[in-house]
């Protein structure tokens, strides 16, 4: 075994990907399931980062809209323009603020004001201006701002419209990037609820679900457990070392609330609370997401949304939009994650670098740490790890992933629904779903639900019960939490109710062979990590179920 990859978020996905591409047999594990922890948690933008521009971070917005374009590219059914809106509530404020950050000034930023919101979106048009792939930014007097955006907080002078990029389904692009490296390189392997030992130097995999035991000898071991880096580099160098992130918690909110989706028009708006962080609010399939928190925190652990954040984020909204009710009634599920910040004094949050870097821990078997890093970057920062792996090992590098398209996104035709119609006669909406989904791979997902007679799960959702066991047989789904939390999104959007639950254990008894014993321990985990983690208690779950029935 050439290299062992610890940690299946997106970054340790990213650098399997990237190493088994050039020609090395690499192992993955991950102790839970794949994407489940801090990747699992973001905002959902796909963005160059235009508050790092303040931060005099001019490398890190250049490598993220570089980033941004390459995705918008290579996985156009989960990746799409999002225009954004900022309310502007002055003209010059911010400029000073801003300037004493390049003199070591790391307190709360000042309101930006329009003078230096155009200066930093000019510079961001500038800075991806050979492979343009989104409009350029323009501003919009008070007039025409109050004709979009009439329920727009009267503070708002005027507005200013930029695009970034939104992304669906995070946690299936990673699960696409594994599909598409087993098939690229089926030397290599992926492995989640496994974990590696070291026992006196010597190397193990633990098996979770079996228990089975296998002794390997890796000559490189990269290490990418995000927030865990520290207590991972512990455990498998077997020494202390200086501490390398600290992390900050953010927590975002899913809202049904029919005024606020109307009321943003399609666009996202960036805007500042009244202790300087920039917030976010934006349609995301059909409900909002609104967000987030950014507080530090010492403990490694998982965490949830707790009671002040909900109000802290709900607050924000109140300001941007005063004349819309928002309430916690409105909240159908909630997240949290630990962004796996490096080290820093800032005593802003915000000024903490979004930022990646590797560090090299020497010994028998060498380990490259990934430190910080964000959504956007992953790529790119896989890239510069497997580099430093390449190296290590004396290989050279075979191919860039640049421009090489992930599951989905190979040959996806956005406008060609064709193929799809002559599976059957799927109605429109199912046709949608099946495109937004799984891209240019629906048609294979149809052809398999015509094939076993699939049927919706219920009247409410969109998806197919033959399209579960495709899931569970194609997907590295182990458990109900598995597919309701990460391989669909039954439990983001709202829908998943006790009734739901119910079907996809069943189905997830037929296809696995699962007892009821064990499906019932999996129905109770999946109830209580809802409740606990998500926001979504088991009365809510009930309540669901008899929305299903008037559908």
């Amino acid at each position: 075994m050439d290299v062992v990859i610890v940690g299946g978020g997106v970054n340790g996905i990213g650098v399997y990907r990237d190493l088994a591409l050039q020609g090395l047999r690499v192992l993955l594990i991950e102790r839970n399931d794949f994407c489940s922890g801090c990747s699992a948690a973001p905002s959902r933008m796909i963005h160059g980062g235009l508050r790092y521009l303040e931060n005099g971070e001019f490398d890190l917005v250049r490598e993220s809209l570089q980033e941004r374009d390459a995705l918008l590219r290579n996985a156009p059914h989960m990746v799409r323009p999002l225009p954004t809106m900022i309310p502007i509530t002055s003209l010059a404020s911010g400029m000073l603020n801003a300037a004493a950050h390049f003199f070591g000034h790391h307190g709360k930023p000042a309101n930006r004001g329009a003078i230096p919101i155009k200066i930093g979106l000019t510079l961001y048009d500038w800075v991806s201006r050979k492979r343009r792939a989104i409009p350029k930014h323009r501003f919009h007097s008070r007039r025409i701002t109050r004709r979009t955006w009439p329920e727009l907080t009267q503070e708002a002078r005027r507005s200013v419209v930029y695009h970034d990029a939104w992304i669906s389904h995070p946690e299936r692009l990673c699960i696409e990037m594994l599909r598409d490296t087993t098939y690229a390189a089926p030397g290599s392997v992926a492995l989640n609820y496994a974990e590696l030992r070291n026992c006196d130097g010597r190397f193990s995999v633990i098996d979770g679900p079996t228990g089975e035991v296998f002794e390997i000898n890796p000559r490189v071991i990269v290490n990418a457990t995000g927030a865990w880096v520290d207590d991972t580099a512990r455990t498998l160098s077997g020494r202390n070392a200086e501490r390398m992130v600290s992390g900050t918690k953010g927590s975002h909110l899913i809202l049904e609330n029919a005024a606020l989706y109307d009321a943003l028009n399609g666009h996202m708006v960036f805007y500042e609370n009244t202790d300087g962080r920039v917030c976010i609010v934006f349609p995301y399939l059909g409900k909002v997401l609104a967000g987030s928190t950014d507080l530090r925190t010492d403990k490694v652990a998982r965490v949830r949304c707790e009671p002040e954040e909900l109000d802290y984020i709900l607050g924000s909204l109140r300001l941007v939009f005063p004349g819309i009710d928002v309430s916690p009634r409105d909240v159908v599920f909630s997240y949290s994650g630990i962004r796996p910040l490096p080290m820093s004094d800032a005593d802003f949050t915000g000024r903490i670098s979004r930022g990646h870097s590797i560090r090299r821990i020497a010994g028998a078997v060498p380990q490259f740490c990934m430190i910080g890093g964000k959504w956007t970057t992953f790529r790119a920062f896989a890239e510069e790890a497997g580099d430093e792996v390449l190296r290590e090992l004396g290989k050279t590098r075979r191919i860039s992933t640049l421009d090489l398209p992930i599951g989905g996104g190979f040959g996806y035709d956005e406008t060609d629904s064709g193929a799809l119609s002559a599976c059957g006669s799927l109605a429109p909406d199912r046709v949608a779903h099946l495109r937004e989904h799984y891209g240019s791979q629906a048609t294979e997902i149809a052809a398999f639900c015509m094939a076993h007679n699939g049927r919706e799960l219920t009247p409410a959702t969109r998806y197919f019960d033959a399209e579960i066991a495709w899931i569970l047989t194609h997907e590295y789904a182990l458990t109900l939490s598995d597919i309701v939390l990460r391989r669909t999104d039954l439990a983001i959007t709202g829908q998943i109710s006790g009734e739901i639950i119910d079907r996809i254990g069943a189905i997830m008894a037929r296809t696995c062979g699962l007892t009821t014993t064990e499906i019932e321990d999996q129905k109770q985990s999946l109830t209580e990590e809802l409740a606990a983690y998500h926001g979504v208690s088991a009365d809510m779950l009930a309540a669901r179920n008899r929305k299903d029935s008037l559908q």
